[in-house]
């Protein structure tokens, strides 16, 4: 009897992790559009999903001091929270533009990111993370979705199809 591969929890040097990247940012561009990047966050507590988002950017935006993000789409959070010893600002709006969360520094320089809901299947996920992050991207929030809705859809059909599934074949009345 085999046994089945041991993972461990925490990676040794050297040893990636196995979860896929949670967060992906376009190449730092002289024109920017609707978004410079796409977050999939694990849940719709802000306040549990902030801390590791706010280590991530820290290369391209450092000292992170305002988070503003659409109260429709997230669970209550609080007004402030503090990351990695940094205190942080979280300004709730409910005009702000669907699926979208701004980091702002201390400078005053901001990331737009679209935010792809969590249950979000995982095909339309990484299809829209990958399209926001493109260097070229402009596109708006609602292409970005209807692409990754639409893309997700495909691989279904396309996972079916290779699994044995047919669609049935529509009969002919002969005349």
């Amino acid at each position: 009897m085999t046994s089945a591969p041991h993972l461990s929890a925490t990676p040794s040097a050297g040893e990636r992790p196995l979860q896929q990247s949670r967060l992906r940012l376009r190449p730092e561009a002289p024109v920017s559009g609707y978004v410079d990047g796409a977050w999939w966050p694990r849940s719709r507590d802000l306040a549990a999903e902030l801390p590791a988002l706010l280590a991530a950017p820290a290369v391209r935006l450092d000292g992170i001091t305002r988070v503003s993000y659409g109260l429709a789409e997230w669970e209550a959070a609080p007004r402030r929270l503090v990351a990695d010893g940094v205190r942080v600002r979280l300004n709730g709006f409910w005009t702000r533009p669907a699926h979208t969360l701004d980091l702002i520094a201390g400078d005053r320089r901001r990331l737009t990111l679209l935010v792809v809901p969590s249950d979000t299947d995982p095909f339309a996920a990484h299809h829209m993370m990958t399209s926001a992050a493109r260097q070229d991207n402009a596109d708006t929030v609602e292409d970005l979705f209807r692409a990754g809705v639409k893309r997700s859809e495909e691989s279904t059909v396309d996972a079916w199809d290779t699994e044995g599934g047919r669609l049935p074949q529509q009969k002919t009345r002969e005349a």
